[in-house]
């Protein structure tokens, strides 16, 4: 694929697209950490066959966009509540996202994002209601609820993750990033190894990941704004395995979100990796964007 680039102030935000220029506007959100190849060709490709113009990009501070700095190491915990300084906010991660838009030249685009990219999308769908068609947040927490971390973490499963040593190698960063892909994977699925690795492999290639790039994306916070006031169609979907957010939260904003609706799939976790649901999330989807046809 063909990097693309477009900016936000003093951010360079790269973009890669599939399908036909002509076809549905799809804007997919990566989650924290993660770079746009979480999002595969083939994953991407089955949408584009479905008669979608899709987009995937990397935010601030991940793959190949712009990357920030912080002074030293500190817990992503106490970043998300609020502590220390911010060299970005959830309104700048937000904002990325409309520059992209901008940048394809799309008036507005149907917004799907998984983990913390459903939190960016939920942000955008309020500071951007204009800019944004429908809403899928898959896997996220409810974000004007970022703070109230006990209501959807699984520490169980924090823990684990922050027990990971960095890593000292190419390979033992591939290794390490299969490993956490088999932590947060679907326990009713087989594991797609295969799938983990090229993906994993691919990450390193394009842009190693710096360690304190989660407490930054932890502590960029919520930009305001309740999602009760969210009033494009939403469809909210979360595993029911999931061990990073529990279930509870996609209820949580279902609920909140006027007229959204809540799909789980038993024996998903916190992934997009598995291949047997991908027809089912392009179905869920393809409705939830046909609906805005018909207004």
């Amino acid at each position: 694929m063909t990097v693309q680039w477009a900016r936000n102030g003093d951010v360079d935000l790269a973009y890669e697209t599939f399908g036909s220029p002509g076809g549905e506007p799809l804007l997919l959100i990566t989650g924290q950490g993660a770079q746009m190849v979480a999002w595969t060709d083939e994953f991407c490709g089955l949408f584009a066959e479905r008669g979608f113009h899709v987009v995937r990009f990397d935010n601030r501070d991940s793959g190949l966009s712009t990357h920030f700095t912080s002074a030293r190491k500190e817990h992503p915990l106490k970043k998300l509540l609020g502590r220390g300084t911010r060299p970005y906010t959830g309104a700048d991660l937000s904002d990325d996202a409309v520059a992209v838009v901008d940048a394809i030249g799309w008036s507005s685009a149907h917004v799907v994002g998984g983990s913390m990219g459903g939190t960016i999308g939920q942000a955008t769908a309020l500071r951007h209601p204009g800019r944004v068609r429908t809403l899928t947040s898959i896997g996220a927490p409810r974000g004007d609820r970022l703070r109230n971390v006990a209501a959807y973490a699984n520490f169980r499963t924090l823990a684990r993750l922050s027990r990971l040593r960095p890593p000292r190698t190419d390979e033992e960063a591939i290794e390490q990033k299969v490993e956490i892909f088999r932590i947060l994977g679907s326990p009713g699925y087989p594991f797609d190894e295969g799938r983990a690795r090229w993906i994993a492999a691919e990450c390193q290639a394009r842009r190693p990941v710096d360690p304190t790039l989660y407490q930054r994306q932890s502590g960029a916070g919520w930009p305001g704004g309740s999602l009760h006031d969210i009033r494009v169609p939403t469809l909210v979907i979360h595993g029911e395995a999931d061990p990073m957010i529990r279930p509870r939260a996609g209820r949580a904003i279902a609920n909140a979100i006027p007229g959204a609706r809540f799909v789980s799939y038993p024996g998903m976790g916190h992934d997009v990796l598995v291949g047997e649901l991908w027809p089912s999330f392009i179905d869920e989807i393809s409705a939830l964007t046909a609906t805005t046809a018909r207004q």
